[in-house]
Parts: structure tokens; sequence; C-alpha cells
């Protein structure tokens, strides 16, 4: 039984469009697509889309990009692993504190690694997330060197060179650790797909999602999964309705709020458990390299999602510009 009044927008079949003038409340329209003009120049914004109260209010494309034109996650798949860990946990097969059944820890001291420390980025394992430099890199090769054929295994062999639980490392290889594991568990690729459409896409109404696979039939989602825009606002809105949808608690009760709370600050950046954080202030982000982003504001009952092409040196004043632009919708809500 869903917690959400009868009138509650569930866009599962399609999203209920809000007025383009009923943002005047908040933000001009004016304003928004100034925004888009700015972002899409000189880097690339194939999309920007906003939901208020869980109608779509904005929704702008460009670059030969429209509503049907599947989009890269690359790390926002991240967040949605941390869902789909999510629906094992509440189905029973998983408890996030225990530590996650690996073929190749099962002898040594990385036994004792949790799903909780993996999700929190605190595995202790060596990993270097280094997306320029091929030779000091562990996340190039298992994308597409050696380690592409397995990228679970590759991450898995990784030595131990800290206590698990004690630091942060952003690290797309115990993505893909999860990811192994979550296929052995259910029995292998045809079974994943199987119960990651029909446990998260098809509840949603998330029609268009396309994971993909390494050769070993491992979901890559440290950085493969493509989608429609909406699709990506569809998620971004299971989170701010804490994993319910409609009449079904797709997630276990408190799940988005575990994902979403800050384990990680460094005044800099903050970090939840395959979700990031704004270092202050409530909102909270999935975030892809080349500028791809859902962000989720509860306060205001907003998400935005932007999806582009634009180099991690230039990307900055994007999100200072979609920080803006959330601030004032927020003050106008």
């Amino acid at each position: 039984m869903s917690t959400y009044p009868s009138t509650t927008p569930w866009p599962t079949k399609r999203w209920t469009r809000g007025e383009r003038s009923a943002l005047t409340n908040r933000a001009s329209t004016d304003a928004i697509d100034s925004l888009f003009d700015g972002l899409a120049a000189p880097d690339v914004t194939y999309a920007l889309l906003i939901a208020a109260g869980g109608e779509l209010v904005y929704e702008r494309y460009d670059h030969g990009a429209n509503a049907g034109y599947l989009q890269y996650s690359w790390s926002i798949a991240k967040s949605i692993t941390h869902a789909l860990a999510g629906c094992l946990v509440a189905d029973g097969h998983w408890d996030v504190d225990q530590p996650l059944p690996v073929p190749e820890w099962r002898d040594d001291e990385r036994s004792a690694i949790t799903l909780d420390q993996l999700l929190a980025m605190r595995s202790g394992l060596e990993f270097r997330e280094d997306y320029v430099d091929g030779q000091a890199s562990d996340v190039i090769p298992m994308l597409f060197g050696d380690g592409r054929r397995d990228t679970g295994a590759y991450a898995a062999s990784k030595p131990l060179i800290h206590t698990p639980g004690t630091q942060f490392a952003y690290s797309s290889g115990t993505t893909n650790i999860i990811c192994r594991a979550l296929r052995d568990q259910l029995g292998g690729p045809t079974e994943f797909l199987r119960y990651a459409q029909e446990r998260l896409f098809e509840p949603l109404g998330m029609r268009s999602a396309t994971p993909r696979f390494d050769h070993s039939g491992t979901f890559i989602g440290s950085s493969f999964l493509l989608a429609e825009p909406r699709d990506f606002l569809r998620f971004g809105l299971l989170y701010l309705r804490d994993g319910q949808w409609d009449e079904q608690q797709i997630l276990p009760p408190g799940w988005a709020g575990y994902g979403t709370a800050e384990s990680f600050n460094d005044g800099t950046e903050a970090y939840g458990a395959h979700w990031w954080r704004e270092p202050t202030g409530p909102r909270y982000f999935a975030s892809g390299y080349d500028g791809q982003r859902i962000v989720v504001d509860p306060d205001a009952d907003l998400v935005l999602v932007r999806m582009g092409r634009t180099p991690i040196e230039r990307a900055a004043p994007i999100w200072d510009a979609t920080s803006r632009l959330m601030d004032a919708l927020a003050a106008g809500g």
C-alpha cells in the first residue's frame, strides 16, 4: 500500500506534463532556456529534464538528440546497481552487513569485506580510478583492456591495501565485483536480466533501460547502461520517493536513505553508498563520466537530469549552473 496520496502522479506509462508556465512560481522558463543554451556551448548538452512534484515540467534536447535517443549512463549505472542490490536484500538473498560471497576471497582476509563496504567505496582493495593515463589506471584496462572479458574477476583479483571500512577510495572495480555476485546469485546473465526487468525496470516504466554485459555475463554496472532521459528521470523519482512506486515498495524501506546518506565528506565532495551528495545541503546525485547526472532535491520535490558530453575539467561551471537553477526552483516552490 502506497503511503502517498491517491492524487500523487506515478509516471509508469507516461509522464504527467506540468504546464511550462507552472514554472513561473519557481523560476522563469526563459531562465531555464538560457541555462540550457549556456550548457550547450562550448560543450554538448543532449538533454535537460526537470520533474517537480512528480510531473515533467521541463524537457529540452539538442545536438541531434530527442526523447527516444538512448543516452550512456557511465557511472550513473553505479546507483542503479545500488538499487538492484537493494532488491536482493529485500528478497532475502543478501544482508548488507554481511560479507559478499566472492570465490577468490574464500581463503584470505578479503573474505571479510561486506556489501556495505563495497557500496560505500570502503573495501580497502587496491584500485586506481584514472580515466586518462592507461599506465596508471585500473579502470581503463578493466573496461577496455585485458580485464574487459571478466570485469568482476579483474577487480576481485586486487590485493587488500587498507583495513576494510577505514578508507574511502572511489572504485569502479568494487561495483563490478557486486555485479558479478548479482549474476552468480541469480543464476547467470539471462536470469539477471529477467530479474532486473521484472523487479526494477518494468515496475517503474523504464522500458528503454539496456544494461551491457562483459564476456563472462556480468552486467558492467560501473559504467554501461543505456536509457532514454525520461527513464533516468523515473529512476531519480524512485529514490526521491524512498523506493516506493505507486502501490509497490520496490526497494527495502530505508534503502534509498541508506544509499544517499553521507558516509564520506572531505569538504569538497561527499559520498553515500553508490550515490554522491553535495558536501552541504540536502541534494544527492548519480553522476557519470562526460557530465551525466541525476540530481535529487528531496526538500523541494525536484529531480533534474542532464545528459551530455563534457570533459571533467570543464564540468564545474555546469554543476554550478544547475545548482543555481535548482536553488531558484526550490526557492520558488
